[in-house]
């Protein structure tokens, strides 16, 4: 049975706004006006307000060849209000901005905004505006995360201290290793598009890839345990470019222990019959959305006891540079090899 198609032009921008907007209902109290008129109003009664925006770009971030729109509207909410968790912040509105050739219909797009709203639903965000328009080929999105912080409770990259512990929440290198799985199927596809794809069954690593989660649950458990990183950001690139990041803006070196580096079994065995190091695959893999984060020696018995968080190194001095001590011993300069749009 063939999926029925309705054509943009046939509802025009409005009333495609309308159509995908239609169901919307406000989850905060700081939304003070949303979707519907010249500009949305929001009022953080006090608060401070954060900021983040991210564009993703088909054949750059994402191919639909294997992305389904629907995981690709979720995913590119979750992108975004990652980093004002990164930020210790509490994200609660999102614009939302996509420019799309005609090969897409009503339908697909009404897919994609599925995503969006369950990501929305999930997070207690309110879509609040944002805007359509046409490209010349392909799918642009554009999304922009508002978050409020009680004054001066934000916390930025370049405020660790030398001495204080680098942790980082969940594992790392799955979201890569799901990448080069899909893509191994894509080749495979486009070579003999009569065999059906394999993705042996690792529901986890093309999870991570295709439907990341923000840590919500971290920051919570941070400010419930009275934990307050000295500094803090996702990890979006790879985790040693982020850990040189925080370094450089600190100024101060890092210590890093590859045996401490969380790595998840299934990425382990994937990352092996692939021939590739599950070290180097969480080094510079990148698309995790991990917090990494710095936080002062004395609070290490508040996390010893989760375990959705690692300590995986210390800041230094900057004199000590930055480094990895390898399983066996050996000591290697960190270097950043994370993933650069910008060299495709």
């Amino acid at each position: 049975m063939e999926q029925e198609r309705t054509e943009i032009n046939d509802l025009g921008e409005f009333g495609l706004i309308d159509f995908l907007t239609r169901n919307i209902e406000i989850q905060n109290a700081s939304t003070v006006l949303g979707v519907g008129d010249d500009a949305a109003v929001i009022d953080h009664f006090g608060k401070q307000t954060v900021i983040s925006t991210d564009m993703l770009v088909e054949g750059i971030h994402f191919d639909l060849m294997y992305v389904p729109l629907k995981h690709l509207g979720y995913k590119s909410v979750v992108v975004n209000i990652s980093d004002i968790y990164a930020m210790g912040a509490t994200p609660t509105q999102i614009t939302m901005s996509i420019a799309f050739s005609n090969r897409f219909s009503v339908e697909a797009l009404n897919e994609f905004y599925e995503g969006v709203y369950a990501a929305c639903e999930k997070y207690g965000v309110d879509l609040v505006g944002g805007d359509t328009s046409n490209s010349q080929k392909g799918l642009i999105i554009s999304v922009t995360a508002i978050g409020e912080v009680a004054p001066d409770q934000f916390i930025k990259r370049s405020t660790a201290q030398k001495g204080d512990l680098l942790c980082v929440s969940g594992d790392l290198g799955a979201a890569y290793l799901g990448l080069t799985l899909l893509e191994r199927e894509k080749r495979i596809y486009l070579d003999s598009p009569t065999v059906n794809p394999d993705l042996e069954n690792q529901t986890y690593i093309i999870g991570r890839q295709l439907k990341p989660e923000a840590r919500k649950d971290i920051i919570e458990f941070l400010q419930e345990s009275d934990i307050k990183p000295t500094a803090m950001m996702d990890v979006s690139d790879g985790l040693s470019s982020e850990i040189l990041h925080i370094a450089k803006q600190s100024n101060l070196g890092v210590v890093l222990y590859e045996e401490k580096i969380p790595i998840a079994q299934e990425s382990k065995e994937i990352a092996l019959k692939f021939g590739l190091d599950p070290t180097a695959a969480a080094l510079s893999g990148g698309e995790d959305y991990e917090l990494l984060f710095t936080m002062k020696q004395e609070d290490y018995d508040k996390i010893v006891l989760n375990e959705q968080i690692s300590v995986i190194g210390y800041m230094a001095d900057i004199s000590e540079g930055a480094h990895i001590i390898t399983k066996g011993g050996n000591k290697f300069k960190l270097v950043s090899q994370g993933w650069n749009a910008f060299q495709q």
